[in-house]
């Protein structure tokens, strides 16, 4: 007898929903591996006021900048806190960051005053987490802190031998070729450097300044051997300096390079609404000897200690 074909009509109908899942599983398929990585979560920490003069260490003012700053991309989501003692939710905090910058008092002692918040922060390291200080966030009055913060960051500074001057000088690029150096030359500042710093072996100064008649290191960057990024700067102290577009894509592009974010070859654009950059509505002045001479915190035009 011969065997009649199934209708035409119905073998489409039963094969249809088959070949519709096919469809569907190379749509889905291709959608899961052209999605977006979830972004990096930075956090910014800052601190209040630490006894010195209005215009200088307003850490928290520093953090609004910088949120600002990074608003344009999409790769990495912010949080800002405020952390002043006690900080009892800072290690979660930090057990949930891909990355944190410090804008805070004695970086070196905060870092590991309270246990938990060090193994967070040595967590966060083995993790491959990035790690950013700016200016006091680097180094500690207590030379025992060192040791605990060059593990962390790459340098710092620490004891009697810690040393600083408020001085005009020209910050020399060490690598010009470094991405977080991309569109930025050398730069005449009017800043409080910190020197004479101790460092861990294989980190890449940035930039130099001229201290005392000696080329000294005053920021660096670092490919730790965990396999994460740390970033320090010692500049800063002034937050009028923030009005200096070098200074502002200086430390966007160290933020994006900690993180293992791209960076322009012609630099990130750094230009920001001033009234971001304001203290009570106004913009501080630039500092110089004029505008610094009579405060408190301006160290006279040799190494001393802070």
């Amino acid at each position: 007898m011969k065997r009649i074909s199934p209708h035409p009509r119905r073998q489409i109908g039963t094969r249809l929903p088959a070949a519709l899942g096919l469809l569907l599983g190379i749509a889905a398929g291709v959608g899961m591996a052209t999605a977006a990585p979830a972004p990096k979560q930075l956090l910014i920490i800052g601190q209040g006021t630490d006894g010195h003069p209005p215009t200088t260490h307003e850490f928290m003012a520093a953090t609004r900048v910088l949120t600002e700053l990074l608003k344009p991309y999409p790769a990495l989501q912010t949080r800002v806190v405020k952390a002043d003692e006690p900080w009892a939710d800072g290690p979660k905090l930090i057990e949930q960051a891909d990355g944190i910058v410090l804008f805070v008092t004695q970086g070196a002692q905060w870092m590991q005053v309270e246990p938990k918040r060090h193994a967070a922060l040595r967590a966060l390291a083995a993790r491959a987490g990035a790690i950013v200080a700016v200016h006091w966030s680097v180094g500690a009055k207590d030379a025992a802190y060192i040791e605990g913060q060059l593990e962390l960051l790459g340098a710092t500074r620490g004891g009697p031998q810690r040393k600083y001057q408020v001085l005009a000088t020209e910050l020399t690029r060490i690598a010009p070729e470094h991405p977080i150096l991309r569109g930025i030359g050398d730069l005449k500042v009017y800043d409080e450097m910190y020197y004479a710093l101790d460092r861990r072996h294989g980190i890449q100064p940035l930039f130099n300044a001229k201290i005392d008649g000696q080329q000294e290191m005053v920021a660096w960057a670092w490919d730790r051997p965990d396999g994460g990024r740390s970033f320090g700067f010692v500049g800063l102290h002034f937050h009028a300096n923030w009005q200096l577009p070098e200074y502002r894509r200086f430390i966007v592009q160290a933020v994006l390079w900690s993180l293992k974010l791209p960076i322009p070859q012609a630099g990130v654009n750094a230009d920001l609404d001033t009234k971001f950059l304001e203290l009570n509505s106004a913009l501080p002045p630039l500092p110089g000897p004029t505008t610094t001479k009579s405060s408190p915190s301006v160290a006279p035009p040799k190494a001393t200690a802070k």
